[in-house]
Formats: structure tokens, C-alpha cells, sequence
């Protein structure tokens, strides 16, 4: 056991019987670097990396590599999940330096953290044009003990040209209509007409830039929007990087036509995925929508969630094949002949023909990922769904992925959303239940009496590391839509709580610019701040979009001026590089669009009528529209105060900027005045 034994994280777990003297990112080691007066080596992956752990089996596990690592550097394992702060700095040196990035990174450091070497996956053995690992180490040690000075410069301008760097936040001014129609445009451009999606291989599941593109349709009635979110939808609900049989999505397709995907699936994506699908059916009514929707939400709820009512963060790439060997995607994929091992020789050849399994395979050693192209034949319902319950059981036999445990406050913040909202369309109250219960865990184990939020937890037990901006953010999304769907105002004061902190230790009060770490967090080499998205909605957007709705909810002049400056540097990237800030384009729409305010007073006489005006509510296509949901008098939320009944029946009021159109006791007349 090395120093890694007793942390939190399962990724870190997982290195603590490696011979490499680990140490966790902490002061000590880099005190212990400068004291034997030599480099750190940081590593920096996650646990559902597949490529983090064949790093680990050929190098790290190897008694000599790590006898030369352990002799000649001091070596720092980071869990980029729980801390994204210092993942995101040296990356961004990284792919400053290299041109691209990804994990496992690599990066050599002076004790001093100053950032001089940088790769990521290195080989065993030489490739072409790539060094073996053992190359690399010896001409780092070689240049640190010969060239030190020169290294000590080549480190400090790297510092120098990171902390130059300036992103322009605009005017302060939030996008308005000619903006987020460059944006459209711009995605109209890159989009994929054959296979939906946006660019080429590897090709990742646009969930942002989607969630903009139903709401601007749902604005301005751009039906070209509508036409690349609904097709792009039905292409990934066709391919292999959705799981056909137990639901829930992989990480990414490794090809264009989402056919072969990277195996492991993380709770952020089946979070926004989930909410997606959910928005889609509800702009479209799609019966696949509505399926994939459900089947995503039941997946995270029957997989991920954890024993103390939390979500996990992902399930691996790679799992046992049977022999004893992990290998990315054998839990997943499937041949004809074991197709008629579980089925027999009718319902298998049935099988392979409605999933696309064929003899030469769609994967590797003639496998099959389990897909549904489009064809011309009918199939008979019942024997699918039979054919479906067969394999899948089948499945349930072979050795599982493993699971990350750690949960995450942030994507459990996305999954509280995609669940209470999911559960309110489609009247799945066990759903909400399930958002309830991460909500509780959030609040009971993760955050102090200052209502600071820890990053992590597992097994019940808090990780040491501080929330960041999109664990503030998030969490204030989820605990903002649990409000409007249960009509418990106290999701509402909690999600208060949280963005006071980013107003107060997130933003700059000059600016307006966010910060993803908080101003008393640990100094790295650089505040990291990036409002682009990547595989999750950026701290800056997300938050952005959690202070526009709250400051719908309560009227806080404060919170709204914050998402407007916020929104100045979506005005500036979204009609440049419009995939890369859906979320904030996303946000940018509720923002012109007012957001709408609905208080739906209820009648404790009339609970069916009540929750008839309420359900219209949640199901408005307005963008960002927030609702509030009580009885009249209800103090609960600010929306309901000195909103009466009307008649003595339950009623809706419409309003914008606190402005508000007649009320109405018609789930008709509500319907059509949020989708107008």
C-alpha cells in the first residue's frame, strides 16, 4: 500500500497497491519534492478511463518503472473529478503546448507545481513518433539534473504565458436575437445531415447544444432547429452508444455514424441526455422520446444509484470477457452464436436482423454492438420485448462493469433535474422520489452550516475537496427544478443559499467574470475560468442559467444582473464557436424570452383540477419558464404572494419581469400561452 490507501476517491483506489510511491495532490509532496530536490510527476486520469488503466497495468504495476519513478521523482496521482480545478490548469498548459489533450495526462512539474513536460497515454515501447514511457523519465531526469536552469525557465514562461491569457467577456451585454441567430447558423454549418450530430470521429452526444436548439424553436419557430435536435436524437437512440437493451448512454461513438461507442457511461450524460429526450417529447410528443427518456431515467436510478440515495459516476469501459482478461465493451457486445446460445436458432436470427448483428461483427472479434438501423421489415412487438427481456437477463450473468462510487455534487445536480422533471411529464412519482433522495444526501452530508459544498462523497463519508463553480451551479439547477415540481419552496431556499456563494467567492464584482474556483479555494499556478462547455454545461453558463431562474422565482434584482453580465461572453463565443457554449446560448434564450414566471395557485377543494394547472405548467415549451406551485397564501414561494383563487377554483398566472397577463382557470388557455 502506498499513500493513496484510505482517500475517497475509486480512482486513486485503484492505484493503491501500485509499487509507485504515490502521493495524493496535497503540500507535502511537492514540500517532499523540493526537500529531495527533485520533479513530480503528476498523472492525472479518472476511474471509467480505459486508457488510464492500460497506463496503469503496462507501467505503473511494472516493478522496474516504478522502481526509476520512485528513485527519480516524487509521484502525484489526481482524480480529475474530484479535483477539476487542477486538471483544468495543467491541461489547458498542455494543450497549449501540444496542440491536444486528454487522459491519462502527464505532466512533469517543478517542486514549485510550475508545469515542464506534458503528454498524455505513453506506451511501454517506442511507437512511431511516440516515446516509450521508461524514455520519457530518463529524459526528464536527464534535463532536470543537467539543464535545471533551464527547465526552471522553460517552467516559469509557461506560468507566464497562462496568466497572460485574457478571455473576452464582451460588453457585459447578454446576446440578443441577431446573436443566438449567428449561433443557429453557425451550427447549421457543422451539422451532419446523414448521421445528426455535429463534426466527425469521434462524434459526442451534443446534449447542450440541443437543449438550445428546442428552445430557440420553441422562441422563434425555427424549424430548422427543431429538424437538427429531433434527427439528431433519433440517430443516437438508433445507434450503439445507446444501451438497447438496458437504456442509458455510453460516453462517446468512436465513429460518425454512433454506431461503436467508448463503453463507459457517466451519470452527467445519461443526466442531460435524460432531460433532453424528456424536452424533446414534450416540444414533439415522440413516442422514441418519450422511451429513451424513461429508459435513460430508469437506468441511472437502477445502476448508479448509491446506498445512501446519491448517484454514482460511471460504470467502466472494460470488463471481464470470461477469461479473466478486461476488455473494453465484452459486457456489451454480442455474436450471432451467443445471440442463439440465449435465444435459440428462430428468435436469434430475428434478433440479429432487428439489432444489425451480423456474422463479420460491427466491433471486434466479430462482435456486434446492439443497434437499430433502419430497415423496411415489421417485427412483432411482443416478440421483441420478449427477445429484449431474454438477452438483457442473459446479460445480467456476465461480469459487470465496475462501478465508480464517488458522487459527485455537480452531475448529481443535473441528475436531480433529469429526474423530477421526467417524473412530473410522464407521471413516474418514484422518479421524483429518486431526485428527492439525491437532494436530501446533497444537503445532509455535503454541505456545512455555511452552506459550502464539498465536491464528493462516498460510502457516505465526505471527500476533502471544496465544490467548484459548476457544483454551486448545478446543484442550484436541480434544486431549482425540484421546487417548480413538487411546490416545496425549501428546494428554493437552498438553492438561495448556494448561489450567494457565487455571487460572493465565484464572481468578479468588476466584471462580472466567473471564476470556477472560489476565491478562497487553493492557489494553483492559475484561477482556472472557462466559460466553454465540454462534456458537462460549464460552471459559468450553468450558472448563469441557475441565477436567471432564481431571480425569476423571487424577483432578486441582484441574481439577474449577475446572469446578464455572465451572458456578455456567450454574445461574444456563441456566434463563433457555437458548440462549444450551448448551454449558455441555451440560457440566452430563456433570458429573451423573459424567462416566463407561472404561479399556479392551487384549491385544496379542487386537487385534480390543481394539479391539471400545474402539470400544463412543467409541460410549457416557454424556455427557462420557472413555476411555482401552493396553496393560495402559501409563503413558500414569492411568485404565490397575493395571487388568489379565482372563484374559488385553482388558477395560473403568466407573468414576465413580474408582469402578469390575466389568470386563468383553463389548462388550455395556460398551454396556450406558454407555447405561444
Amino acid at each position: 500500500m502506498n499513500r493513496l490507501a484510505g482517500v475517497t476517491s475509486p480512482y486513486l483506489l485503484q492505484h493503491a497497491d501500485n509499487p509507485v510511491d504515490w502521493w495524493p495532490w496535497q503540500p507535502e509532496a511537492f514540500e517532499e519534492a523540493r526537500r529531495r530536490g527533485v520533479p513530480v510527476l503528476l498523472s492525472v486520469g479518472y476511474s471509467a478511463c480505459h486508457w488510464c488503466h492500460v497506463m496503469a497495468h503496462e507501467s505503473f504495476e511494472d516493478e522496474v518503472t516504478a522502481a526509476f519513478l520512485n528513485e527519480h521523482f516524487v509521484s502525484v496521482k489526481v482524480d480529475r473529478e474530484e479535483r477539476p480545478d487542477v486538471d483544468a490548469v495543467y491541461m489547458e498548459a498542455v494543450q497549449a503546448a501540444t496542440g491536444q489533450g486528454g487522459w491519462p495526462m502527464t505532466v512533469f512539474l517543478t517542486p514549485d507545481a510550475e508545469p515542464f513536460y506534458f503528454g498524455t497515454y505513453f506506451p511501454p515501447e517506442a511507437r512511431p513518433g511516440v516515446p516509450s514511457f521508461r524514455q520519457v523519465l530518463e529524459g526528464v531526469r536527464a534535463a532536470w539534473s543537467d539543464r535545471r536552469d533551464e527547465v526552471a525557465e522553460v517552467a516559469g514562461k509557461i506560468v507566464r504565458d497562462l496568466s497572460e491569457r485574457e478571455i473576452a467577456f464582451g460588453a457585459g451585454a447578454a446576446p440578443g436575437d441577431q446573436e443566438t441567430a449567428q449561433a443557429l447558423l453557425g451550427l447549421t454549418r457543422e451539422y451532419d445531415p446523414q448521421r445528426g450530430g455535429f463534426g466527425g470521429a469521434p462524434k459526442f452526444p451534443p446534449s447542450m447544444v440541443l437543449e438550445f436548439l428546442l428552445r430557440h424553436h420553441a422562441r422563434t419557430g425555427a424549424e430548422g432547429a427543431l429538424q437538427m435536435a429531433r434527427d439528431t436524437c433519433e440517430r443516437m437512440a438508433r445507434g450503439g452508444i445507446y444501451d438497447q437493451l438496458g437504456g442509458g448512454f455510453a460516453r462517446y461513438s468512436v465513429d460518425r455514424d454512433w454506431v461503436v461507442p467508448h463503453f463507459e457511461k457517466m451519470l452527467y450524460d445519461n443526466a442531460l441526455l435524460c432531460r433532453v429526450y424528456a424536452h424533446l417529447w414534450r416540444a414533439t410528443g415522440s413516442e422514441q422520446a418519450r422511451r429513451v427518456a424513461l429508459e435513460t431515467a430508469d437506468f441511472m436510478v437502477r445502476e448508479l444509484r448509491t446506498a445512501e440515495g446519491g448517484f454514482a459516476s460511471a460504470l467502466d469501459a472494460d470488463s471481464d470477457d470470461g477469461t479473466g482478461r478486461h476488455v473494453e465493451g465484452a459486457y456489451y457486445a454480442w455474436t450471432p452464436a451467443q445471440l442463439a446460445e440465449v435465444l435459440g436458432g428462430d428468435d436469434a436470427r430475428i434478433a440479429a436482423h432487428y439489432f444489425g448483428v451480423t456474422d463479420e461483427g460491427t466491433f471486434e472479434h466479430g462482435s456486434s454492438v446492439l443497434q437499430l438501423p433502419q430497415q423496411d421489415s415489421v417485427f412483432d412487438a411482443e416478440r421483441i420485448a420478449s427477445i429484449r427481456r431474454r438477452l438483457l437477463a442473459a446479460r445480467d450473468t456476465r461480469p459487470a462493469p465496475g462501478r465508480d462510487d464517488k458522487v459527485v455534487a455537480a452531475w448529481n445536480g443535473l441528475a436531480i433535474a433529469a429526474l423530477a422533471e421526467t417524473g412530473a411529464y410522464f407521471d413516474r412519482p418514484d422518479l421524483v422520489e429518486a431526485a428527492v433522495g439525491a437532494a436530501d444526501l446533497l444537503v445532509r452530508l455535503h454541505l456545512d452550516e455555511q452552506a459550502r459544498l464539498a465536491r464528493t462523497s462516498k460510502d457516505g463519508r465526505t471527500g476533502a475537496n471544496a465544490g467548484v463553480l459548476e457544483d454551486y451551479a448545478d446543484v442550484s439547477e436541480g434544486f431549482l427544478a425540484l421546487a417548480s415540481v413538487t411546490g416545496e419552496g425549501v428546494w428554493l431556499e437552498f438553492a438561495g443559499f448556494l448561489l450567494d456563494h457565487v455571487l460572493a467567492r465565484f464572481t468578479d464584482p468588476e466584471s462580472g467574470a466567473l471564476y470556477d474556483t472560489a476565491t478562497d479555494a487553493e492557489q494553483l499556478i492559475r484561477r482556472p475560468q472557462d466559460p466553454t462547455d465540454n462534456a458537462t454545461p460549464s460552471g459559468w453558463s450553468a450558472a448563469a442559467g441557475a441565477l436567471l431562474g432564481y431571480a425569476a422565482q423571487t424577483g432578486s434584482t441582484p441574481h439577474r444582473a449577475a446572469a446578464e453580465r455572465a451572458l456578455g461572453v456567450v454574445r461574444t463565443l456563441g456566434p463563433r464557436v457555437p458548440r462549444f457554449v450551448g448551454w449558455g446560448l441555451a440560457v440566452a434564450e430563456a433570458l429573451l424570452d423573459g424567462p416566463r414566471e407561472i404561479a399556479v395557485v392551487a384549491s385544496e377543494a379542487d386537487d385534480t383540477a390543481s394539479k391539471s394547472l400545474h402539470r400544463t405548467a412543467l409541460l410549457g415549451l416557454a424556455p427557462g419558464a420557472v413555476v411555482a406551485y401552493g396553496t393560495a397564501g402559501s409563503d413558500e414561494f414569492p411568485l404565490l404572494a397575493d395571487r388568489p383563487l379565482v372563484d374559488g377554483g385553482p388558477a395560473a398566472y403568466v407573468c414576465r419581469h413580474f408582469t402578469c397577463e390575466a389568470p386563468t382557470t383553463d389548462p388550455a388557455e395556460l398551454r396556450a400561452a406558454l407555447d405561444g
